[in-house]
């Protein structure tokens, strides 16, 4: 299914006691390339999601942003540090006793003195913070695939349509170049009779002068080629696989083909018309441009 390289997925879900959010975003660009933002203390999950978002993705500038928040406290221990206290005991009571002072130390006045606890990361289980973290970030990946192919099919939708049209303009310039060659046997008939005041004209140099210029202006070849560029075109469309970089080299056979058309054009009206398929090819690049 043809995907576009813009999207935007995110997912979010509380696991092991931690509420963990992964958003995705993506823009055209002519590679995969990757930024992340992700806490630094978990940044050694960092070339995995890496690893993880190239299986989905061929395309594109890609940014994942992870968030960690650990609501349930699993990441501390707190421990009494049982010499600072004994040490705070033991001072207090001697200069109670020193100065006879009333010994009123209790355990909620002894908590506020600073030292007594300690407080210390839990070291992480990188492997399972990992798997709690992909189980996110594929959903997120899911989400994000889903909104790049359903903008794929509208990119899709719309080269077609411009394609569809290019074809009908191709149909005219096929009716028209005919016109064209007849025409310009008349006007040189006309001339030459004009030059030599008579209508005794050799009929089979004019037959001749008319085919070398039907020649020089027939455009057969190139609506041939350009019938078949745009076959290819819709071919690649119905494609499973990334085909961004072969549409583009399509199009720019499609616009040379344009261009020798309009090179050869000696009438008007095909003229006309060169210039509205160079106009829809351009639709069509600029589209393509967003397609992985």
């Amino acid at each position: 299914m043809l995907k576009s390289m813009t999207g935007y997925g995110r997912a979010q879900k509380i696991i092991n006691g931690r509420d963990i959010l992964v958003e995705i975003r993506s823009v055209n660009h002519r590679y995969y390339e990757y930024s992340s933002r992700i806490p630094r203390t978990y940044s050694y999950i960092d070339e995995k999601l890496k690893a993880l978002l190239k299986t989905s993705i061929s395309r594109g500038k890609v940014e994942i942003a992870v968030t960690i928040n650990n609501i349930e406290g699993k990441d501390t221990e707190i421990a009494v540090n049982k010499g600072a206290a004994e040490g705070y005991v033991n001072a207090l009571r001697s200069v109670s006793a020193e100065l006879g002072l009333e010994d009123d130390l209790t355990l909620s006045k002894l908590i506020k003195l600073p030292d007594i606890f300690n407080i210390q990361k839990t070291p992480d289980d990188e492997e399972q913070i990992w798997n709690d973290v992909s189980s996110v970030a594929g959903e997120a990946i899911s989400n994000f695939v889903n909104m790049r192919s359903i903008e794929g099919e509208r990119l899709k939708a719309d080269v077609n349509e411009k394609a569809d049209g290019i074809l009908t303009m191709v149909a005219e310039v096929e009716k028209l170049s005919p016109i064209t060659v007849e025409n310009y046997r008349n006007r040189l008939f006309k001339k030459l009779s004009e030059v030599l005041e008579s209508k005794d004209i050799d009929e089979q140099r004019i037959l001749t002068e008319a085919a070398i210029f039907s020649e020089k202006i027939a455009v057969d070849e190139e609506t041939v080629r350009l019938r078949s560029h745009i076959a290819q075109l819709k071919a690649m469309l119905d494609d499973e696989e990334a085909v961004g970089r072969k549409l583009d080299f399509i199009v720019q056979e499609m616009n040379r083909e344009v261009n020798t058309i309009g090179s050869k054009a000696q009438d008007l009206n095909i003229t006309k018309l060169v210039v509205d398929m160079k106009a829809d090819i351009e639709k069509i690049r600029e589209q393509i441009q967003n397609i992985e």
